[in-house]
Parts: C-alpha cells; structure tokens; sequence
C-alpha cells in the first residue's frame, strides 16, 4: 500500500486484491497508519515502523493539515491536493491520536505542538458551551454545516457515541504524552479536565441505563435518537473508557467508571454467537441484526473482554477472549495476501466486497489488539 512514487499511501485495495492508485486518501486512513506504525515502534523498536510513521507523519503535515484554516481535510486527491476539506472532529481526534503517539514514541516537538494544536481546535470549535459534549462536523472555516455524518450509513445528528469515543481515546493519550514529558504544564491541566468531562459525558449521558448499551446519536439537548446496539463499540467502549480512567487517576471517576465497564461489556455478550466470533449491531426488539463478523469488532472485543480479565479476574471474559482468537486465526486473517478480511458473513463466506485496505480500513483495530496483548501479558508476567 506504500506508494513510493508520490509517497504517502495509496487510497485503497479492493476485497479482490487490486490496488486503486489513484483512489482518494482519506484523512482516517493517514491518521491511523500513523498511531499503528508509532505505537509499533514504541512496543517492538523495529526501525522499519519509525521509519513508515516518519513518512506518514511527513505526509499529513504536507498535505492534510489546512495551513489556512488549521485543522486536517477529510480527505484529498492521490496526488496530495485538497478534496473534501470539511472538519470532521472524528477525523481530527484521530490525527490528534497519531501525532500524540509518534511524539510518544520518539519525544518530536513538532508532532508534540500539531496534537496540542488539534486538542486546541476541537475544544475551541466542537464543545457544545450550552449542553456540554461534541459537535459532529463543521465547515473547512469552522462554520455550522447541515450535514454532520460521519458515512453514509449513519444518522445525520450533532452528537454520537462514536465521535465522541475517539475524542476520549485521543485526549487520553495526550494526557499520557503530557504526564510523561511536561506534568506540570498548563495544556496538562487542561487535558485532564477534558477526560474528566468526557468521562463523565459517558457515564450520565451516552450510556443507556435502562439496556446498559451504548446509545448512538442524540441532538444537541442529548435527546436519544437511535435504538441500535452496536456490540462492537459497547465492548471497544468498555475498555477504552476504562483506560482513560486509569490514565486520569481521579478515584471518584474510577469508582463510577469500573461496574459501568463491567456492565457494558456483560451488554455486548448479546453480540456473542456459537462459533465464539461477535456480530455487529442490532435492534433490541430483534427487526434487525447486522450477522456479519467485521474485523473491527473481533479485534476489539478480544482487547476488551481480556481487560475484564485482567483488571477484574473474569476468567469467563478470558475464555471469550480466547475464542474470538481462535476464531480470528481461523476464519479473518488473510494468510495469503495479509491483513484481515473487512468480514466473514452470516453464511460464512468471505465477504471480497468491501476493502481489503482503504478509507476505514488498516491495521489500526486489529494491530492494535496485538499490541495492546503483547504490552497486558507483559505487564500481568511482570508483576
């Protein structure tokens, strides 16, 4: 996926293996291959990662950062020009998620100051003064825009669950550059604040009492809109809400985080089939359910029933753990071209119509959960 010629990374590799060269280059894309080849340098000291997020971090600040306006375009031509240059906050929290690790991982200034730039932009521009919580999406200029979707299949809400799971998942690993390198510092104080709220924001708000499911989209007042249970994010959620947690140290948050973790989590298992693989959403009154195993939910779900284990000795989130693996190894991984498949149907048939690589797709969740493995065996073996 490594275009050597315009450098950067091609836009996308169909499900058939052939590679687009001049698809479009999306800005999540861009932003996780940062955070992946910067976390795996961090984790595994191979020089072939710095190297690849050196590129990338390169890359982004060339072409995806909007010199005039700041912030990163959503997504730009393969031969680097500006395309759809509206501010998804989704898209920036990620950038922000990239550039905090590569400064995590080789202490650069200059991706320090980009990801102090983006928590700037976001707390400036998508913080809602009124209600509290974050905005979808503005204009290139910051200005309100009517149509705040983050794809084509969501609903066209100011606020969801998603974006603001991958706010928290960012500011959590600036708090984290920030306690390691300059903990007294003004942006630290702020940045601690910011997961205070967000955490919060979780707990009071986004969380369903009633179903103990993740609800999805909301108006600005917080008014719940949707009545889809995603598995996949409530179980991601479970742990991710976890770590910002921890990270933050703040024992009264702790204390109300942890039964929530334990609760969202127990909610996914409705996502569990026999086969020990998770779907990916469904309706509660059981009109609708989305079979297919996405390689996503399988990859998250593995990291967050193992932090059940981990934390909280559920030998039976273990088990499930285990099988998901053992359902990765067997049915997701392509062993002949790489990667993992996007998902494995409900007849169990490899689904080739979705990317093999592209916008949505890389190896963030899925190199991700290896790390994140590879990084809670160590500590547990340690210790």
């Amino acid at each position: 996926m490594q275009d050597h010629e315009r450098e950067g990374w091609y836009g996308r590799m169909t499900g058939n293996g052939i590679l687009e060269k001049d698809a479009p280059r999306g800005a999540i894309l861009y932003a996780r291959l940062l955070w992946t080849m910067s976390a795996a340098y961090g984790v595994l000291s191979d020089r072939s990662y710095l190297d690849a997020a050196t590129m990338t971090k390169n890359y982004i600040l060339e072409h995806f950062v909007d010199k005039e306006y700041g912030g990163t375009f959503w997504s730009i031509t393969a031969d680097g020009e500006p395309l759809d240059t509206k501010k998804q906050f989704y898209a920036q929290g990620f950038m922000l998620y990239g550039f905090s690790e590569y400064a995590r991982a080789t202490a650069d200034e200059e991706a320090t100051q980009m990801a102090l730039q983006l928590f700037g932009l976001i707390e400036r521009h998508a913080w809602d003064k009124e209600y509290g919580g974050y905005i979808e999406a503005c204009t290139r200029d910051w200005q309100p825009i009517a149509d705040m979707r983050l794809s084509a299949k969501d609903e066209n809400y100011p606020k969801s669950q998603n974006t603001h799971l991958h706010v928290i998942e960012p500011y959590t690993n600036l708090l984290r550059l920030l306690r390691e390198t300059n903990p007294g510092s003004e942006y630290a104080g702020k940045v601690s604040a910011a997961v205070g709220r967000l955490a919060s924001l979780f707990t009071d708000r986004i969380l369903n009492p009633e179903t103990h499911h993740l609800d999805l989209f909301f108006d600005m007042e917080w008014t719940r809109r949707s009545t889809t249970e995603s598995y996949g994010h409530d179980i991601e959620c479970s742990w991710l809400l976890h770590e910002a947690a921890l990270v933050l140290g703040d024992k009264a948050i702790l204390n109300k985080v942890e039964p929530i973790v334990r609760e969202v989590a127990l909610a996914s298992d409705k996502g569990l089939q026999p086969d020990g693989s998770m779907i990916y959403e469904g309706e509660p009154d059981g009109s609708h359910f989305d079979l297919d195993r996405h390689w996503w939910v399988q990859a998250e779900a593995v990291v967050g029933f193992f932090n059940l284990y981990q934390h909280f000795g559920d030998e039976m989130a273990l088990d499930k753990a285990l099988r998901l693996w053992s359902y990765i190894k067997n049915r997701l991984i392509d062993h002949e071209n790489g990667e993992w498949y996007w998902s494995i149907r409900e007849d169990g048939s490899v689904n080739l119509d979705d990317d093999h690589a592209g916008f949505w797709k890389c190896p963030y969740h899925n190199g991700r959960m290896c790390l994140e493995l590879i990084e809670r065996i160590g500590a547990m073996i340690s210790s």
